[in-house]
């Protein structure tokens, strides 16, 4: 069998953008793909940053000092987190971003930090794929696309992974783009009846001779329509 191309899509929201300073992730959204088709899983927490969260931010994702105050800190959310990605390439829209905040907090927690070489940036494969647009944002490449974000009032790291995720498939090339790839067991299966198609036993063409009568009503026929039909033309070619 083909090894299946695990991804997970992934966002955060954060209490800003300082990732090497005193800003930290308030909540992870994740959802996993398995060759470019979302599986349903997902993972998913709110967390306390341990700190106050500026008005500025909570305007973006709504998420208040007193709501993350009794939600889990990143260090008893971490192990459930590194079990869910594995070794799946990790797929966010301004990549960097959110893979220096991720790694920020494991380097808190004395962890192994995930390996950049494992990102996959769609707002890189946006401004190469749409050279043209003004804007490569997740609202602007819903719109692009035809994606239903209508819901997307404020920014939350579960529901933007999986529009994201969407958006991906679009920027790969649609819902088609695994269309023309064939699993072994198809291979297998197509080989087996092409070999069944050989082994049959070759069989000779047959001649079917025309009965004089019906020759003749035919040739009637066609006298009966007249010297311009198609059959009384010597130089008409089937």
């Amino acid at each position: 069998m083909n090894e299946s191309l695990r991804e997970i899509v992934f966002d955060t929201e954060t209490t800003g953008f300082n990732y090497s300073g005193d800003d930290r992730i308030v909540e992870i959204g994740c959802v996993e793909m398995l060759n470019h088709t979302p599986t349903g899983k997902t993972f998913h927490c709110y967390i306390n940053p341990e700190r106050e969260v500026p008005e500025e931010v909570v305007r973006v994702h709504g998420l208040t000092t007193e709501f993350l105050s009794d939600k889990p800190k990143f260090a008893e959310i971490a192990k459930d987190f590194v079990d869910f990605i594995g070794d799946a390439n990790m797929v966010a829209h301004n990549a960097v971003f959110d893979m220096n905040f991720i790694n920020a907090e494991f380097r808190r927690l004395g962890m192994q930090e995930v390996s950049f070489d494992r990102m996959v940036d769609t707002l890189a494969i946006s401004r190469k794929k749409n050279p043209h647009l003004a804007k490569h944002n997740l609202d602007s490449l819903c719109n692009r696309y035809g994606i239903d974000n209508s819901h997307r009032e404020l920014h939350g790291a579960l529901l933007d992974a999986r529009l994201l995720a969407e958006v991906y498939i679009e920027l790969l090339g649609g819902k088609e783009v695994d269309f023309f790839k064939t699993s072994d067991e198809e291979m297998e299966i197509t080989a087996s009846s092409q070999n069944k198609i050989k082994k049959k036993p070759f069989r000779p063409s047959r001649n079917f001779s025309i009965p004089e009568a019906d020759l003749k009503n035919h040739n009637d026929f066609i006298a009966s329509l007249g010297d311009n039909v198609i059959w009384n033309k010597k130089e008409s070619a089937i």
